[in-house]
């Protein structure tokens, strides 16, 4: 298969349930809690209905296939699902001892949508240095730059305690992956890359390593996040906590952030399952493209990091909704 190219307009095509691999045997009542916890918060007329019908359902799996079309969107295309999580790392708030490494506040004059420093020249101009944006101290470096291609994480304190951080801006810059980098240079072989190994060689080679990150030119700013009960996940694109095993992120250019997608992941693990698409992620790009959210801590960041597997999303939409983008289905 090929991709599609950037600029062609999308394709659909209206499937039927029974078309989805695994459907009936789905945990519907877990998907649809999951589907409630934002679905109020999609702004149009149709959807403000369907959140309303949702709380009187007696049986999930019958709301969703009453209601609701699964649509192809662009069934051409290469399919991608990787997986991310919310890291833990170990700070404090203060600098000193291990924590020399600061998250940092966004400047006041970094405005969203325009581009700013790089990564490069803000490391080594020290661009931020000397300001006040420090939020947190982080012992080590690695961990802070993975911490930013997640966005969001749990920090514990050497104080006590723990503080969650968000997202809180970037530089403008497009994310450069430097796993591809790695394979580039003819360091590792595609199948061989992961977060893990990229962290391991990142550590072993930490002159070179240091050079290897800012490869990557994008650098995101973060918040403490002081809303969201410890029981909670983080925050996704919607603001509001995303669920382990049940939210994904999404290219919301294709799919709508809020709406149910059903997920067919090969790979070793298989994975067919309804989720609900509550984040996006600047590697995520194109309607066949999701990335998984595996929840917290270090378990949770080798699962994901284990995930670069081939499939189909399918995205389920309003009935009027895919009968008027599909029209012959």
């Amino acid at each position: 298969m090929t991709l599609n190219p950037a600029n062609a307009a999308p394709t659909y095509e209206i499937l039927k349930f029974e078309d989805l691999d695994g459907w009936a045997d789905d945990d519907h009542a877990a998907a649809l809690a999951v589907f409630q916890e934002t679905c109020a918060d999609i702004k149009d007329p149709e959807w403000a209905t369907l959140c309303a019908l949702a709380t009187s359902q007696p049986s999930a799996r019958t709301f969703f296939e009453l209601f609701f079309r699964p649509v192809l969107i662009n069934g051409d295309e290469d399919a991608l699902f990787t997986g991310y999580f919310e890291p833990e790392l170990r700070g404090s708030r203060t600098r000193g001892g291990p924590y020399q490494y600061p998250l940092h506040r966004k400047p006041p004059e970094v405005r969203n949508g325009s581009t700013w420093s790089s990564r490069r020249a803000i490391e080594e101009q020290g661009l931020l240095e000397g300001r006040g944006l420090e939020l947190v101290w982080i012992d080590d470096p690695v961990e802070k730059f993975f911490l930013q291609v997640q966005g969001s994480g749990r920090v514990k304190l050497a104080e006590g305690g723990a503080m969650r951080v968000g997202y809180g801006g970037k530089n403008g810059h497009e994310y450069k992956s430097i796993g591809k980098e790695l394979i580039r240079r003819g360091i590792y072989e595609p199948h061989q890359v992961s977060a893990q190994v990229i962290r391991n060689w990142v550590k072993r080679n930490p002159i070179d390593g240091a050079e290897l990150l800012r490869h990557n030119p994008s650098y995101v700013f973060f918040r403490e996040v002081s809303e969201v009960p410890s029981h909670k996940g983080p925050l996704g694109a919607m603001n509001r906590s995303i669920t382990p095993m049940r939210s994904i992120a999404v290219d919301p250019k294709y799919n709508l952030l809020g709406g149910p997608i059903w997920i067919e992941k090969a790979g070793a693990d298989p994975l067919n399952r309804l989720m609900i698409a509550q984040d996006t992620g600047s590697a995520i790009k194109g309607a066949q493209r999701a990335d998984i959210y595996y929840g917290t801590g270090d378990q949770a960041g080798r699962d994901a990091g284990r995930i670069r597997d081939k499939g189909r999303l399918v995205a389920l939409m309003p009935i009027q909704t895919a009968y008027t983008l599909a029209p012959g289905g």
